[in-house]
């Protein structure tokens, strides 16, 4: 049977990030594609001009008309924007007993803009991430996440066993801001960690890769791969699409989800 894999998350009318990135990494990584818009932007390459949060009892809804019909093997969260979504989306993952459900924590921008106000990073803290099989910081999430300054392998190190504490299964910190050595993530299980090394490249199309790199995450999970496996799977496909990212609009480009189909 196909396998089906959810995510919940908000809409990018520029089809890089969000609910559309999210989409298309999970059908390029053999899945069936499913979605909760918990919130829609008006956004393109160049930034986010606005934002309109959906009523919680339509995001109820969403879950609810999935959860009914489908056999949800995994589940990948992105941005919440307000506590009272947090609370309701991690609310019906606990009612529908969601345990693959990895959690990309949606709080910082690639620039280093706080995203979501104190109280929605407080019940993300203390509601879902609790929940989470694995959550996806970058750098200058780690760094709101565990309080601490993050520039050295040592210092994720040290970040990712203060979130862990959280009480995430897994944290794995994605290196693309490590000043040390750029595009290493590093994965921490409670016990043991495992580097992923990774090619840095250099290019301005990058839209989206956080949300990609979570999605394809889930994705590989859903087909039955281990954690760490699952993991190198995604980020193999995630520096092929950054690799042959598309050079459109007039900002931060969008990446190739679907590179292997270019001639």
């Amino acid at each position: 049977m196909t396998k089906q894999v959810l995510t919940i998350a908000g809409s990018d009318s520029g089809g890089g990030a969000g609910i559309q990135g999210d989409l298309k990494a999970m059908s390029a990584n053999g899945t069936f594609a499913m979605s909760v818009i918990t919130s829609i932007t008006a956004q393109n390459t160049k930034g986010v001009r606005a934002i309109y949060d959906l009523p919680e009892s339509i995001i109820e809804s969403q879950i609810d008309a999935i959860f009914e019909d489908f056999e949800v093997a995994s589940v990948k969260t992105g941005m919440l924007s307000t506590a009272s979504i947090v609370a309701t989306v991690s609310r019906k993952l606990k009612q529908f007993g969601v345990k693959t459900l990895v959690v990309d924590p949606v709080m910082v921008s690639k620039s280093g803009h706080q995203l979501l106000k104190p109280d929605a990073i407080e019940a993300l803290k203390n509601q879902l991430i609790p929940l989470g099989l694995l959550i996806t910081p970058n750098i200058h999430e780690a760094e709101l996440l565990s309080g601490t300054q993050i520039k050295t392998l040592a210092e994720a190190r040290q970040a990712a066993k203060l979130i862990h504490t959280l009480g995430c299964s897994n944290v794995l910190i994605k290196g693309g801001h490590l000043l040390e050595r750029p595009a290493t993530d590093l994965l921490y299980d409670g016990r043991f960690f495992r580097i992923y090394p990774g090619e840095f490249i250099d290019t301005p199309n990058t839209h989206g890769t956080g949300c990609t790199y979570a999605s394809a995450i889930a994705a590989n999970l859903a087909l039955g791969k281990a954690l760490p496996n699952a993991i190198e799977a995604a980020k193999i496909y995630l520096l092929n699409t950054i690799r042959h990212s598309v050079p459109i609009g007039h900002g931060h480009g969008p990446t190739n989800h679907f590179y292997f189909l270019s001639n």
